[in-house]
């Protein structure tokens, strides 16, 4: 049975029975903080470095995996694997696909003279998921940061220029509503108008079912500017 122990005021940890420690040599086996797994800390530390994956989330999903069935977890490293191999990015429009050519740039359904510009493949999917557009996707992989040393030889824009045909009647920026966002806009918006394709820029405004009391000053003086008859 394990001995109970106990830790001083200045970090010293005594053992009942036993001898006392100081705070930097206290062996392991009595060390309060001992990881459980070097295997289990391994995979929590890979999970925490994924975007809005905390520690707690991460040691959550581990437990998890540990809860399955060895098949189920092998399948899921499995399809890890093979996507990770496989997707590249699209030859038109770069977003994400698994073919050369991604389904929205093969499909004869879609509008081939209308562009949507976003900053990555997460926000075509938004736009997507509105199922109020038919047209065709750009994706930047990004935006222009001077801070962060980003530039347009960092970001799909020349790719862009180079999808501008005599065919393409609009441009939809649909860019983030950040300053990143903003100066993009702006640089391609300039590099764009010497070929007389028209720009336009998705509304920016009160979202729906909010309160003009809560929303922002830069919000509100958007939706004033984009204001609509009725």
């Amino acid at each position: 049975m394990r001995r109970p122990s106990t830790i001083d005021a200045r970090g010293c940890c005594t053992i009942y029975g036993g001898p006392t420690f100081e705070p930097n040599s206290i062996p392991k086996p009595y060390f309060c903080g001992m990881l459980p797994s070097d295997s289990i800390e391994q995979v929590v530390e890979l999970f925490s470095t994924l975007p809005t994956i905390g520690k707690k989330t991460a040691r959550r999903l581990t437990f998890h995996l540990l809860r399955r069935p060895i098949e189920e977890v092998e399948k899921f490293a499995a399809a890890m694997r093979f996507m990770r191999e496989n997707v590249r990015e699209c030859e038109q429009c770069h977003t994400f696909t698994d073919k050369d050519v991604c389904g929205i740039c093969s499909s004869t359904k879609r509008n081939p003279y209308v562009i949507c510009v976003v900053e990555q493949p997460s926000d075509a999917m938004a736009v997507e998921r509105t199922g109020d557009f038919s047209g065709r996707y750009h994706i930047l992989h990004g935006a222009l940061s001077p801070v962060d040393g980003i530039g347009p030889a960092d970001i799909r824009v020349q790719e862009l220029v180079a999808r501008l045909n005599s065919e393409v009647t609009e441009l939809i920026l649909a860019l983030n509503p950040t300053v990143e966002g903003e100066v993009t806009t702006q640089y391609i918006a300039k590099m764009v108008g010497p070929l007389n394709i028209k720009i336009s820029r998705i509304a920016r405004g009160v979202p729906m079912g909010s309160d003009l009391e809560f929303a922002d000053d830069a919000t509100l003086a958007r939706a004033l500017e984009g204001r609509t008859p009725v």
